[in-house]
């Protein structure tokens, strides 16, 4: 089984997305998948003579920052102990922080991920979600394997570009969507946009179905369809045709 562990600040946002879509239902173990989704509340690991789980910076500046200190409390507790990885654990473990400093996630870099953490001999996975200003390097230079960026703006948290990650990677693993070809004929598969889909009634506003669609001639089809993607493409996002 693999395991998913996520420190955060906002469980609920977790609980929401695990009761809901197909990414939700493999984590419950109802696609035939063995994952299992486990939420760690950072809060929960604050020293004893201490409340809350940030503090001002040092030399000054804006915001709070996540103290080092409440992360490994909550890394070695909160994951380490209770999932019996023992003092080998980074070799166990994939550790990884949502930053704006990380490569930035697209669709080739979620399947290299995807095949390499959640494949067969990849490592259980431990999601580090930041607040405020961000976490104390050192708890980055400690312990953190991968920084992954959603791309070049700010969120106010972590927990929603985790979100982001899980679900994009998810697809991928086999069995998640149920039908290989699902993710293999998505939006950047292949450099392209998805082609425009239609369904019923045939006709909207004046607006129909091209004829073709209706054809029933299946290599047509494809040959349209792959005609669609790429004029979607340069119409849309004629960047990813730069290369």
């Amino acid at each position: 089984m693999k395991k998913i562990w996520i420190i955060n600040s906002f469980p609920k946002l977790f609980e929401a997305y695990l009761d809901s879509g197909v990414a939700g239902q493999a984590l419950r173990g109802e696609r035939g998948i063995d994952f299992e989704l486990n939420s760690v509340l950072l809060r929960d690991f604050s020293p004893k003579d201490f409340k809350g789980v940030d503090a001002a910076p040092f030399g000054g500046g804006e915001g709070m920052v996540i103290r080092a200190d409440v992360l490994k409390n909550a890394l070695m507790e909160g994951v380490v102990k209770p999932g019996g990885y023992g003092d080998n654990f980074r070799e166990k473990l994939h550790i990884v922080y949502t930053s704006p400093r990380g490569k930035v996630w697209d669709n080739e870099y979620c399947k290299e991920f995807s095949k390499n953490v959640w494949g067969a001999k990849g490592k259980d996975v431990v999601f580090v979600c930041g607040r405020y200003e961000g976490i104390d390097e050192r708890f980055i230079e400690a312990y953190v394997d991968e920084l992954i960026s959603l791309g070049d703006f700010v969120i106010t948290g972590g927990e929603v570009a985790v979100l982001t990650i899980l679900d994009s990677a998810l697809r991928f693993v086999p069995g998640v969507l149920g039908n290989k070809v699902s993710s293999e004929n998505e939006s950047f598969n292949g450099g392209l946009l998805e082609e425009p889909i239609y369904t019923r009634p045939r006709d909207f506003e004046g607006l129909e179905v091209p004829e073709i669609l209706l054809s029933g001639n299946h290599k047509a089809i494809k040959e349209f369809k792959e005609s669609e993607r790429l004029r979607i493409t340069k119409k849309y996002r004629p960047d990813l045709l730069d290369d």
